[in-house]
This record gives C-alpha cells, structure tokens and sequence, in this order.
C-alpha cells in the first residue's frame, strides 16, 4: 500500500496532538509502516493494514467491506508510562467525516519501546468507493493526542525573578533565574543534594558556570514542564540538544537525558557518527555510545565516518580499536598504515 502524509501539529489543553490526513493507494494487500514521527518530544510510529476484498472476506465473511487497522505504537525508550491515543476517520471528497467510520483507541499508557493499541475500521466497498478523491485512492485524518501532566508550578518567567514565591536564584552568564528548590529537588538529585546538603545549602544565589544562559533556562523549562521549550528551527533544535544532553548529565534529570539521547540517535548518520560518539563517551550516554558503535562496525561506515572527522581514527583506537580491525580487508589496503599507526 502506497501512503503519502500531510501534517500539522499542535498544543491543546492538557498535551499536543498531531494530525495527518493519509492518502492512500491500496494497491497490494500488506502493511505500511508510517517513519517515526514526533509527538509530546517522544516518537512514535503508525502502522496501517488495508485488507481488499479477497481478504477481507476470510476476515469478516462478508462479500461487501473491506477491512482497515491503524495502530499506534511507541517507537523509543520512556523513563514513564507515557497516555495517548489515536482516532481515525475516513473522509468524502470534500474533506469530511464519513458518518459511522470513525474510531478511537481511547487513553491507552505506553510504557515501553514497541507498545502498540490500535482500532479497526470496517468500511463498505461501495461507500469506500464514493469516497475515493481519485481512482483506487482514499483519505483518512488521524489525530494522535498524547497527553501531558500538569505542571507543578507556573514556570518561572525572567521578569519574575525577585518575586518572593521563588526561594533560589542562579545566576548563569550574566542573568538571573528565579525557582522553587521543592521543584527542583524533585527532579535532579543533583540540585537536591546542592541545595539542602552540599555547599550553596541555604545560600539565595547559587552560580552556575560553563552553561549558556539559554540552555539552563530551557533546562528550567523541561523541570517544571516534563517537555522541550519550542525552537525555532532544526538547527537550533539540534545544537540545543546537544547542550541539553550536557545539563541532564551534569544535574542527572534522567528523563531529559533519555529524550536527548533518543533525538540524537535519530541522527545518527556518516555526517554526525563521530560528534553523537564523542558526545556519548563524554556524557556516559550507554545508549548513544552502543549505537555509534553498532554503526560503525560495518567498516564501510567506519571509512565514512572518519572522512568527515580527522580525529576520529585516534578517539576509536584509544576506546575501541577492535572496530578499526574490521577495515584491514586487503593485505594492501591504503588504509592500513594509518590504521596500524593509530593501534
């Protein structure tokens, strides 16, 4: 089956949903695996099964519907059950529900990577028919809502920052930024053991050095939100991914690391091999570091890999010079001397 997305997300009340109205050419009998999309800063995939007639028969004994199943599943890791929920509709041509062809997962939790609910849709063939927008192709809108826990706290705002509910204060290159230590200990042990044990107990303002203002406020966000502040495009998106995954390390907020961690491995290509690999030693992401590794063992990767990172070579032998072995292929490799230099 051939199946082509229009998508629009969105925040509402209580969490973000994202809608896609999918086009489809139900030209063979199998499913299709919709590529991993974003939702609520987790990702997820839609699988869809459109059985024909011929099929459908043996599953409904009916000679006049065809047979339709949507399922939704989570497509990375989760530090906590994560609700949501899918629906599905099929549309006439001017873009409408069909009467009695929609469906609803209802608020299933996912807790665990390959978690799948999913609904089906038996759909008579004559108005499948009348609803098809060109030959052998038809439409349905899917709106999949994942949903959000409150927030403890209003989040802090710059221009509040001396407003006396907030009982510390940190000052990061130059700005100040109010909060609540209860929040905060709540989420990063390491913040609890500073502000109740360690050195800054007790203290009004706390310094905060080799940390870009933006990103310990984006970092403030995540605590009081449990999600990412907006940006405003996928460069900056990544870079502050990067430095993200630098604080959740440094404050240990393990659901924001797990997050950056499952945005960068979806990046992971020749390009960016060698930065998510050096990111990963450097952070002791387990995850990210495994999966660089599972990439570069093939040595065509390796090679690739390399050719975008002159340092590479040297930061594979020190920590795993059993990968470079695999790329001595021929005795008269041109490769080799370098490799044989670097072991």
């Amino acid at each position: 089956m051939l199946a082509t997305l229009d998508i629009a997300p969105a925040s509402v009340a209580g969490g973000v949903v994202t809608s896609y109205l999918i086009h489809v050419d139900p030209s063979t009998d199998e499913w299709v695996d919709i590529p991993s999309f974003n939702v609520g800063d987790r990702y997820w995939r839609m699988d869809i099964n459109y059985y024909s007639n011929r099929v459908s028969r043996l599953v409904s004994k009916s000679k006049s519907t065809v047979h339709m199943s949507i399922d939704l599943t989570l497509d990375g890791r989760v530090a906590k059950p994560i609700t949501a929920q899918v629906t599905a509709s099929l549309l006439d041509q001017d873009g409408e529900p069909v009467p009695d062809h929609s469906v609803c997962t209802g608020t299933r939790d996912y807790s665990q990577v390959g978690h799948t609910y999913g609904c089906r849709l038996f759909i008579n063939k004559e108005i499948l028919e009348a609803c098809s927008v060109s030959a052998n192709c038809f439409i349905v809108a899917c709106h999949v809502f994942v949903y959000k826990v409150s927030p403890l706290f209003d989040l802090p705002q710059p221009q509040h920052i001396l407003d006396a509910d907030f009982d510390v204060r940190f000052r990061v290159g130059g700005e100040t930024f109010g909060a609540h230590r209860c929040v905060l200990a709540a989420r990063s042990p390491v913040l609890e053991a500073e502000l109740y044990k360690g050195a800054t107990a007790g203290a009004s303002c706390t310094q905060i050095d080799d940390m870009l203002p933006e990103v310990f406020a984006s970092l403030l966000w995540f605590i009081y939100t449990d999600c990412l502040p907006p940006t405003k495009d996928a460069v900056e998106e990544a870079m502050m991914t990067e430095h993200l995954l630098a604080a959740a390390d440094r404050f240990s907020v393990e659901e924001l690391k797990l997050i950056c961690e499952e945005k960068l491995f979806r990046e992971l290509n020749h390009d960016t091999a060698a930065k998510i690999l050096k990111l990963a030693i450097r952070h002791r992401s387990s995850f990210l570091r495994e999966a660089c590794i599972d990439f570069l063992e093939e040595a065509p990767c390796l090679e690739a890999a390399m050719a975008m990172d002159d340092g590479l070579c040297e930061h594979v032998a020190k920590f795993y010079p059993v990968l470079l072995k695999n790329m001595w292929v021929y005795e008269e490799d041109p490769m080799q001397d370098e490799l044989a230099m670097c072991l």
